[in-house]
């Protein structure tokens, strides 16, 4: 009896130590399962935020050498348009000069200065000055009406020896000048009369009128 008791014993022992031991590796491959679960989430998770990082870096990137591109393309035009305006701009005064004719007459005009005997201040005679062109064909003869394109022409002439406007010009006199054959002579000033002048012309054949010389005066006589 006592060695079946002892026979008995070692079996439920061993029963017991097999089922323990199945209860232990169960545990350790749920452990390692758990490991490799976790490592796996953390790797996966840590090649996600990588990339995400990567692709915010890219983008970031991407988008300060776009607003680098863009301030570039504003400043090349905003030259560019600076540099047009300029250019356009001495376009204007290459013309305006161009088309003035007082600018480039002043440079050869012969000025001199009265003596105080006279009304006349100063006297200019321009050879650069030239006829101002003329609708009238065929001889000519002075026409002192202020009705006739001769008259008309005559003011023109007038105003571009003097630079006053037709508009802002009272006439004194114009008339024939006595001192020359086909030559008139005219008394003008400003509306204000802070301009006062003698203007001498002289007609040129298919040419019009130009004018010969301009007397500036203190007072008109």
């Amino acid at each position: 009896m006592s060695n079946d008791f002892q026979s008995g014993s070692r079996s439920g022992y061993r029963a017991k130590r097999k089922k323990t031991n199945l209860i232990l590796n169960s545990l350790i491959v749920i452990v390692l399962a758990l490991i490799f679960f976790v490592a796996y989430t953390i790797f996966l998770s840590g090649d996600d935020k990588a990339s995400q990082n990567e692709d915010q870096t890219k983008t970031a990137a991407n988008e300060a050498s776009e607003k680098e591109d863009k301030n570039t393309e504003d400043k090349t035009a905003v030259k560019e348009s600076e540099k047009n305006t300029d250019s356009e701009e001495g376009t204007d005064e290459e013309s305006e000069e161009a088309s003035s004719p007082e600018q480039e007459d002043d440079s050869q005009a012969v000025i001199t200065e009265g003596d105080g005997s006279s009304n006349v201040l100063r006297t200019i005679e321009n050879p650069a000055w030239k006829p101002v062109g003329t609708v009238q064909t065929g001889e000519h003869a002075p026409v002192y009406d202020s009705s006739s394109v001769d008259w008309q022409e005559m003011l023109t002439a007038i105003s571009y020896a003097t630079g006053l406007e037709e508009s802002n010009m009272t006439v004194y006199w114009l008339g024939r000048d006595k001192t020359s054959g086909n030559g008139t002579f005219s008394t003008v000033a400003s509306k204000d009369k802070s301009q006062k002048y003698n203007v001498y012309l002289e007609w040129v054949d298919g040419q019009g009128w130009k004018p010969t010389k301009v007397e500036e005066l203190t007072a008109i006589q």
